[in-house]
Protein backbone atom coordinates (compact mmCIF):
# COMPACT_ATOMS: atom_id res chain seq x y z
CA UNK A 1 0.00 0.00 0.00
CA UNK A 2 3.07 2.49 0.88
CA UNK A 3 4.78 1.98 -2.58
CA UNK A 4 0.77 2.71 -4.33
CA UNK A 5 0.30 5.81 -2.06
CA UNK A 6 4.18 6.55 -3.41
CA UNK A 7 3.48 5.66 -7.08
CA UNK A 8 0.01 8.44 -6.57
CA UNK A 9 2.03 10.91 -4.77
CA UNK A 10 4.29 10.67 -8.25
CA UNK A 11 1.56 11.04 -10.56
CA UNK A 12 0.16 13.76 -9.01
CA UNK A 13 2.80 15.90 -9.07
CA UNK A 14 3.89 14.75 -12.43
CA UNK A 15 0.26 15.82 -13.76
CA UNK A 16 1.18 19.50 -10.98
CA UNK A 17 4.59 19.77 -13.49
CA UNK A 18 2.84 20.18 -16.13
CA UNK A 19 0.80 23.30 -15.31
CA UNK A 20 2.93 26.61 -16.07
CA UNK A 21 4.94 28.22 -13.27
CA UNK A 22 2.95 31.55 -13.61
CA UNK A 23 -0.27 29.24 -12.70
CA UNK A 24 1.75 27.34 -9.94
CA UNK A 25 2.84 30.29 -8.34
CA UNK A 26 -0.72 30.52 -7.12
CA UNK A 27 -0.36 27.79 -4.42
CA UNK A 28 1.97 30.30 -3.07
CA UNK A 29 -0.23 33.25 -2.99
CA UNK A 30 -2.17 33.88 0.15
CA UNK A 31 -5.30 36.54 -1.26
CA UNK A 32 -3.44 39.32 -2.08
CA UNK A 33 -2.84 40.45 -5.69
CA UNK A 34 -0.04 40.37 -7.55
CA UNK A 35 2.09 42.12 -10.40
CA UNK A 36 2.86 40.68 -13.79
CA UNK A 37 6.60 41.60 -12.87
CA UNK A 38 5.99 39.80 -9.41
CA UNK A 39 5.52 36.73 -10.91
CA UNK A 40 8.97 35.92 -11.94
CA UNK A 41 10.60 36.79 -8.24
CA UNK A 42 7.87 34.49 -7.14
CA UNK A 43 9.08 31.85 -9.01
CA UNK A 44 12.58 31.95 -7.78
CA UNK A 45 11.52 32.28 -4.20
CA UNK A 46 9.77 29.34 -4.29
CA UNK A 47 11.88 27.18 -6.71
CA UNK A 48 9.69 26.30 -9.51
CA UNK A 49 12.51 26.57 -11.93
CA UNK A 50 14.27 23.38 -9.66
CA UNK A 51 15.27 20.11 -11.15
CA UNK A 52 12.15 17.99 -11.17
CA UNK A 53 13.34 15.85 -8.25
CA UNK A 54 13.99 19.08 -5.69
CA UNK A 55 10.67 20.21 -6.13
CA UNK A 56 8.91 16.59 -5.55
CA UNK A 57 10.60 16.05 -2.47
CA UNK A 58 10.18 19.82 -1.03
CA UNK A 59 7.00 19.15 -2.01
CA UNK A 60 5.99 16.09 0.29
CA UNK A 61 8.37 17.91 3.06
CA UNK A 62 5.20 20.27 3.08
CA UNK A 63 2.79 17.35 3.02
CA UNK A 64 3.77 16.12 5.94
CA UNK A 65 3.81 19.59 7.24
CA UNK A 66 0.57 19.92 6.16
CA UNK A 67 1.01 22.70 3.96
CA UNK A 68 -1.27 22.31 0.77
CA UNK A 69 -1.22 25.60 -0.40
CA UNK A 70 -3.11 28.23 -0.81
CA UNK A 71 -6.84 27.29 -1.94
CA UNK A 72 -7.85 30.58 -4.03
CA UNK A 73 -12.05 29.50 -3.66
CA UNK A 74 -11.57 28.91 0.00
CA UNK A 75 -9.93 31.93 0.62
CA UNK A 76 -7.73 29.82 2.87
CA UNK A 77 -4.71 27.06 3.65
CA UNK A 78 -5.73 24.45 1.48
CA UNK A 79 -6.26 22.35 4.69
CA UNK A 80 -8.43 24.93 5.58
CA UNK A 81 -10.84 24.82 2.94
CA UNK A 82 -10.99 21.16 3.35
CA UNK A 83 -11.72 21.07 7.26
CA UNK A 84 -14.67 23.12 6.22
CA UNK A 85 -16.21 21.18 3.11
CA UNK A 86 -15.24 17.33 3.85
CA UNK A 87 -17.75 17.23 7.21
CA UNK A 88 -20.42 18.35 4.65
CA UNK A 89 -19.51 15.80 2.29
CA UNK A 90 -18.86 12.87 4.65
CA UNK A 91 -21.98 13.27 6.49
CA UNK A 92 -24.23 12.50 3.09
CA UNK A 93 -21.83 9.29 2.37
CA UNK A 94 -22.17 7.97 5.90
CA UNK A 95 -26.17 8.24 5.29
CA UNK A 96 -26.63 7.48 1.86
CA UNK A 97 -23.80 4.50 1.19
CA UNK A 98 -25.33 2.00 3.75
CA UNK A 99 -28.91 2.41 2.41
CA UNK A 100 -27.36 2.02 -1.05
CA UNK A 101 -25.80 -1.27 0.05
CA UNK A 102 -28.74 -3.09 1.69
CA UNK A 103 -31.49 -1.63 -0.75
CA UNK A 104 -28.73 -2.71 -3.55
CA UNK A 105 -28.48 -6.55 -1.67
CA UNK A 106 -32.04 -6.43 -0.78
CA UNK A 107 -33.57 -5.83 -4.19
CA UNK A 108 -30.92 -7.86 -5.72
CA UNK A 109 -31.43 -11.14 -3.51
CA UNK A 110 -35.32 -10.86 -4.29
CA UNK A 111 -34.92 -10.67 -8.01
CA UNK A 112 -32.33 -13.87 -7.21
CA UNK A 113 -34.43 -16.09 -5.59
CA UNK A 114 -37.87 -15.38 -7.62
CA UNK A 115 -36.00 -15.48 -10.63
CA UNK A 116 -38.02 -14.23 -14.14
CA UNK A 117 -40.97 -13.82 -11.96
CA UNK A 118 -43.39 -10.41 -11.65
CA UNK A 119 -41.00 -9.25 -8.82
CA UNK A 120 -38.14 -9.94 -10.40
CA UNK A 121 -39.11 -7.94 -13.63
CA UNK A 122 -40.06 -5.00 -11.46
CA UNK A 123 -36.46 -4.68 -9.92
CA UNK A 124 -34.78 -5.53 -13.30
CA UNK A 125 -36.76 -2.45 -14.51
CA UNK A 126 -35.98 -0.16 -11.53
CA UNK A 127 -32.46 -1.19 -11.94
CA UNK A 128 -32.45 -0.09 -15.62
CA UNK A 129 -34.31 3.27 -14.96
CA UNK A 130 -32.27 3.90 -11.84
CA UNK A 131 -29.14 3.16 -13.80
CA UNK A 132 -30.08 5.56 -17.11
CA UNK A 133 -31.65 8.33 -14.96
CA UNK A 134 -29.37 11.21 -15.29
CA UNK A 135 -27.96 12.37 -11.78
CA UNK A 136 -29.46 15.91 -12.12
CA UNK A 137 -32.51 15.27 -14.09
CA UNK A 138 -33.42 13.60 -11.05
CA UNK A 139 -32.39 15.88 -8.51
CA UNK A 140 -34.57 18.64 -9.89
CA UNK A 141 -37.08 16.41 -10.24
CA UNK A 142 -37.33 15.56 -6.26
CA UNK A 143 -36.87 19.33 -5.69
CA UNK A 144 -39.46 20.38 -7.88
CA UNK A 145 -41.78 17.87 -6.25
CA UNK A 146 -41.28 17.87 -3.12
CA UNK A 147 -39.62 21.28 -2.49
CA UNK A 148 -41.25 22.88 -5.19
CA UNK A 149 -44.59 21.30 -4.83
CA UNK A 150 -45.09 20.23 -1.49
CA UNK A 151 -42.56 22.87 0.30
CA UNK A 152 -40.70 20.27 2.26
CA UNK A 153 -37.11 18.97 2.14
CA UNK A 154 -35.92 22.38 1.04
CA UNK A 155 -31.84 22.76 -0.22
CA UNK A 156 -28.69 23.63 1.68
CA UNK A 157 -27.29 21.82 4.48
CA UNK A 158 -29.60 23.57 7.51
CA UNK A 159 -32.28 26.25 7.80
CA UNK A 160 -32.06 29.93 9.11
CA UNK A 161 -32.92 28.44 13.07
CA UNK A 162 -30.41 25.78 12.62
CA UNK A 163 -27.21 28.49 11.69
CA UNK A 164 -28.37 30.07 14.65
CA UNK A 165 -28.04 27.08 17.02
CA UNK A 166 -24.67 26.58 15.38
CA UNK A 167 -23.15 29.62 15.88
CA UNK A 168 -24.25 30.14 19.33
CA UNK A 169 -21.30 30.34 21.39
CA UNK A 170 -22.82 27.44 24.46
CA UNK A 171 -22.71 25.33 20.76
CA UNK A 172 -19.75 23.27 19.93
CA UNK A 173 -18.29 21.69 17.13
CA UNK A 174 -16.46 18.91 17.69
CA UNK A 175 -16.50 16.96 14.40
CA UNK A 176 -18.06 19.70 12.13
CA UNK A 177 -20.57 17.28 11.04
CA UNK A 178 -23.79 18.53 12.14
CA UNK A 179 -25.63 15.32 13.57
CA UNK A 180 -22.86 14.10 14.93
CA UNK A 181 -22.65 17.39 16.43
CA UNK A 182 -25.69 17.60 17.07
CA UNK A 183 -26.37 14.45 19.59
CA UNK A 184 -22.89 15.21 21.03
CA UNK A 185 -24.27 18.68 22.13
CA UNK A 186 -27.86 17.10 23.25
CA UNK A 187 -30.11 19.36 20.54
CA UNK A 188 -32.14 16.92 19.06
CA UNK A 189 -33.86 20.40 17.40
CA UNK A 190 -30.64 20.50 15.19
CA UNK A 191 -30.45 16.72 14.29
CA UNK A 192 -33.70 16.72 12.90
CA UNK A 193 -32.76 19.62 11.30
CA UNK A 194 -29.35 18.62 9.47
CA UNK A 195 -31.40 14.94 8.65
CA UNK A 196 -34.65 17.66 7.30
CA UNK A 197 -31.95 18.75 4.47
CA UNK A 198 -30.28 15.40 4.47
CA UNK A 199 -33.30 13.84 3.20
CA UNK A 200 -33.74 14.16 -0.76
CA UNK A 201 -30.03 14.20 -1.49
CA UNK A 202 -29.81 10.79 0.08
CA UNK A 203 -33.10 9.64 -1.60
CA UNK A 204 -31.31 10.90 -4.84
CA UNK A 205 -28.05 8.65 -4.37
CA UNK A 206 -29.93 5.96 -3.11
CA UNK A 207 -32.29 5.33 -5.85
CA UNK A 208 -29.31 6.15 -8.84
CA UNK A 209 -26.00 4.15 -6.96
CA UNK A 210 -28.26 1.02 -5.35
CA UNK A 211 -29.26 0.23 -8.79
CA UNK A 212 -25.90 -1.26 -9.60
CA UNK A 213 -25.62 -3.31 -6.93
CA UNK A 214 -28.60 -4.37 -7.39
CA UNK A 215 -27.90 -6.05 -11.08
CA UNK A 216 -24.86 -7.24 -9.22
CA UNK A 217 -25.94 -8.88 -6.59
CA UNK A 218 -28.82 -10.25 -8.47
CA UNK A 219 -26.55 -11.62 -10.73
CA UNK A 220 -24.03 -12.75 -8.59
CA UNK A 221 -26.38 -14.86 -6.25
CA UNK A 222 -28.43 -16.64 -9.56
CA UNK A 223 -24.90 -18.17 -9.75
CA UNK A 224 -24.69 -19.07 -6.17
CA UNK A 225 -27.99 -20.72 -6.11
CA UNK A 226 -26.54 -22.64 -9.53
CA UNK A 227 -24.01 -23.95 -7.54
CA UNK A 228 -23.43 -28.10 -6.30
CA UNK A 229 -23.74 -27.74 -2.70
CA UNK A 230 -26.51 -25.22 -2.98
CA UNK A 231 -28.27 -28.15 -4.85
CA UNK A 232 -27.19 -30.44 -2.40
CA UNK A 233 -28.62 -28.34 0.55
CA UNK A 234 -32.01 -27.98 -0.98
CA UNK A 235 -32.28 -31.99 -1.54
CA UNK A 236 -31.37 -32.76 1.73
CA UNK A 237 -34.47 -30.32 3.31
CA UNK A 238 -32.43 -27.48 4.52
CA UNK A 239 -34.26 -24.44 5.31
CA UNK A 240 -34.52 -22.15 2.51
CA UNK A 241 -34.52 -19.42 4.13
CA UNK A 242 -30.86 -20.43 5.95
CA UNK A 243 -29.86 -21.55 2.35
CA UNK A 244 -30.74 -18.21 0.66
CA UNK A 245 -30.05 -15.99 3.45
CA UNK A 246 -26.43 -17.45 5.11
CA UNK A 247 -25.02 -19.93 2.29
CA UNK A 248 -25.56 -18.47 -1.23
CA UNK A 249 -26.24 -14.67 -0.26
CA UNK A 250 -23.01 -14.78 1.43
CA UNK A 251 -21.16 -16.00 -1.22
CA UNK A 252 -22.70 -13.98 -3.73
CA UNK A 253 -21.62 -10.39 -1.70
CA UNK A 254 -17.84 -10.98 -2.73
CA UNK A 255 -18.39 -8.65 -6.23
CA UNK A 256 -20.64 -6.79 -4.64
CA UNK A 257 -18.07 -5.46 -1.46
CA UNK A 258 -15.77 -4.93 -4.27
CA UNK A 259 -18.35 -2.06 -5.99
CA UNK A 260 -19.65 -0.70 -2.84
CA UNK A 261 -16.04 -0.11 -1.82
CA UNK A 262 -15.14 1.68 -4.99
CA UNK A 263 -18.48 3.04 -4.46
CA UNK A 264 -17.81 4.52 -1.39
CA UNK A 265 -14.04 5.74 -1.86
CA UNK A 266 -15.39 8.05 -5.01
CA UNK A 267 -18.37 9.63 -2.90
CA UNK A 268 -16.01 10.42 -0.28
CA UNK A 269 -14.25 12.33 -3.32
CA UNK A 270 -17.09 14.63 -3.56
CA UNK A 271 -20.58 14.20 -5.46
CA UNK A 272 -20.48 17.30 -7.91
CA UNK A 273 -24.17 17.33 -9.61
CA UNK A 274 -25.70 16.03 -6.18
CA UNK A 275 -23.97 19.12 -3.89
CA UNK A 276 -24.56 21.63 -6.46
CA UNK A 277 -28.04 20.64 -6.86
CA UNK A 278 -28.83 20.50 -3.39
CA UNK A 279 -26.49 23.39 -2.88
CA UNK A 280 -24.30 21.47 -0.09
CA UNK A 281 -21.20 22.66 0.44
CA UNK A 282 -18.99 19.78 0.36
CA UNK A 283 -16.14 18.91 -1.33
CA UNK A 284 -17.86 18.28 -4.75
CA UNK A 285 -19.01 21.88 -4.67
CA UNK A 286 -15.68 23.07 -3.64
CA UNK A 287 -13.80 21.18 -6.72
CA UNK A 288 -16.56 22.54 -9.07
CA UNK A 289 -15.69 26.16 -8.52
CA UNK A 290 -11.85 25.39 -7.93
CA UNK A 291 -11.65 23.41 -11.78
CA UNK A 292 -13.71 26.97 -13.30
CA UNK A 293 -11.08 29.21 -11.26
CA UNK A 294 -8.19 26.95 -11.82
CA UNK A 295 -7.44 26.35 -8.33
CA UNK A 296 -4.73 24.38 -8.86
CA UNK A 297 -3.77 23.55 -5.60
CA UNK A 298 -7.56 23.02 -4.81
CA UNK A 299 -7.72 20.57 -7.17
CA UNK A 300 -3.88 18.80 -6.68
CA UNK A 301 -5.23 18.52 -3.08
CA UNK A 302 -8.35 16.05 -3.80
CA UNK A 303 -7.13 14.31 -6.80
CA UNK A 304 -3.94 13.24 -3.93
CA UNK A 305 -6.87 12.67 -1.19
CA UNK A 306 -9.08 10.87 -3.66
CA UNK A 307 -5.98 8.45 -4.40
CA UNK A 308 -4.90 7.62 -0.61
CA UNK A 309 -8.86 6.76 -0.07
CA UNK A 310 -9.34 4.58 -2.68
CA UNK A 311 -5.82 2.64 -1.82
CA UNK A 312 -7.16 2.73 1.71
CA UNK A 313 -10.61 1.06 0.40
CA UNK A 314 -8.83 -1.19 -1.36
CA UNK A 315 -6.81 -2.68 1.19
CA UNK A 316 -10.21 -2.85 3.61
CA UNK A 317 -12.05 -4.37 1.14
CA UNK A 318 -9.49 -7.12 0.80
CA UNK A 319 -9.66 -7.83 4.21
CA UNK A 320 -13.72 -7.79 4.32
CA UNK A 321 -13.42 -10.78 1.59
CA UNK A 322 -10.91 -13.10 4.12
CA UNK A 323 -13.91 -12.23 7.14
CA UNK A 324 -16.96 -13.06 4.33
CA UNK A 325 -15.81 -16.09 2.74
CA UNK A 326 -13.57 -18.23 4.72
CA UNK A 327 -12.05 -19.69 2.05
CA UNK A 328 -10.19 -16.15 1.22
CA UNK A 329 -6.71 -16.11 3.13
CA UNK A 330 -4.28 -13.32 2.64
CA UNK A 331 -0.56 -14.16 2.84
Amino acid sequence: MILVLVGVSLIVFAIMMLIPEGQRVAIYVTGEKIRNEQIDSLIVKYGLRDPAPVQYFRWIKNIFKGDFGHSITASAPVIEGFKMYFPVTLELVLYSTPLIILVGIWLGTIGAVHKDKPIDHFTRIFAIVGYSLPTFWLGLMLMMFFYGLLGIFPPGTISIVGKDILYNPEYHQYTRILTIDAILNGNWRMFWDAIYHLTLPTINLVLLSSALIMRLMRSSMIDALGQDYIRTAMAKGADKKTIYNTHARRNALIPVITISGLMFAGLMGGMVITETIFARKGIGLWMARAATQLDVAAIMFNVLFLGVVFVVINLIVDLIYAWVDPRIRLT
